[in-house]
């Protein structure tokens, strides 16, 4: 399936019914008064947020989005029936958008979510509303109100907990398959990933995290060049971000201290939150460099490079280093996860609830 994570649409709540002027014409019923009914309400359009989705290409081809109008008012004091609604479904981690004012709107985040885009027009009064005892006879009404219409912009940040992040042909589709469920594609030249792969990493029973391979970055891309600038939010929302470097590159021209560099510097001209959030060093394809070259290897790249943060060495081809890793990354997120759902401290005057 094609991976669309920006759409444009078009969404129309139903108008409201008009209400009906009638009156009650019965047998032996001389003077029998209104009865016109009031209109239905128009549908509403909602968006729920649906977990087996995972792109937005249905929306891509699709951009009129229309809910029915209610039905008008009827003689007999029946009322029109309401307009049928329409329910859009979306992937976890859309975020809705008014085209016109770039005003964010809503923010789909919890699986099975529903949120009302649009709400439909209330139906309009019919006659049997005006009556009174001094307007007896009323042949007023109105009409129904109209639904609401909206340009909406749809972006999709995918729900990861990790992020991978590295220049092309680093290593990172093979590191996510080797540690997830994810099967990404993976070939020996650069720009293999196309779209974002999300993988599911086990650690132990009912523990996991969610980790998401994203298209490599090449210098430039803040402004637009390459491909991984696409994708540049899906990182927005990840916990923690691996910053995988090929450690032994084929031309021996290429120094990956210069590279892991320049993914630096263009996560910060894109947006110094990301740049400031926790980023680990995963030094890749150890397995190209003799044993004895190691230690030297890693060393001389971390004094050059002047990372200070955790540093892991690994070889993603045949899992080496990778079970270290996995268990460190699942600490950190398991920490900060319950950093964020500490109970709040109670005064002890309200201890034992509040005084009467």
């Amino acid at each position: 399936m094609k991976f669309v994570d920006e759409a444009f649409i078009d969404v129309a709540s139903g108008d409201g019914g008009a209400g009906c002027v009638s009156f009650r014409h019965e047998k032996y019923k001389e003077f029998g008064g209104p009865n016109g009914g009031d209109g239905g309400r128009g549908g509403h359009v909602f968006a729920v947020a649906d977990p087996n989705l995972n792109t937005l290409v249905d929306y891509r081809f699709s951009r009129r989005h229309e809910a029915k109008r209610g039905e008008h008012g009827m003689g007999s004091d029946m009322f029109g029936a309401a307009g049928d609604d329409i329910t859009l479904r979306m992937p976890v981690g859309t975020i809705i958008t008014d085209a016109e004012t770039g005003e964010q709107l809503f923010e789909l985040l919890v699986p099975g979510e529903v949120i009302t885009i649009a709400k439909g027009g209330d139906g309009g009064f019919g006659n049997m509303r005006f009556k009174s005892a001094i307007n007896r006879a009323p042949r007023q009404k109105t009409p129904g109100w109209p639904g609401e219409k909206k340009q909406l912009k749809l972006e999709l940040k995918v729900l990861a907990d990790v992020g991978l992040l590295g220049m092309p042909n680093a290593g990172k589709s093979t590191l996510i398959s080797a540690v997830s469920n994810a099967r990404p594609r993976i070939a020996d030249y650069p720009f293999t990933t196309l779209h974002p792969n999300l993988g599911v990493v086990r650690v132990g029973p009912e523990q996991s995290f969610v980790i998401a391979d994203l298209p490599g970055l090449i210098e430039g891309a803040s402004e637009g060049a390459g491909l991984g600038h696409l994708f540049l939010r899906h990182l927005q929302r990840t916990r923690l971000l691996l910053h995988v470097v090929d450690i032994a590159p084929f031309d021996e021209g290429v120094d990956p201290v210069v590279q892991a560099r320049a993914i630096a510097n263009e996560l910060r001209k894109y947006d110094e939150s990301l740049y400031k959030k926790p980023r680990w060093l995963v030094l890749n394809k150890l397995d190209m460099v003799p044993v004895d070259e190691r230690a030297a290897l890693v060393k001389d790249f971390v004094r050059r490079l002047r990372f200070k943060g955790p540093v892991f060495q690994i070889s993603a081809l045949n899992r080496e280093g990778c079970e270290p890793l996995i268990k460190a990354v699942y600490q950190h997120i398991h920490s900060e996860q319950a950093a964020e759902h500490t109970p709040l401290a109670i005064d002890p005057r309200f201890a034992d609830g509040p005084g009467v």
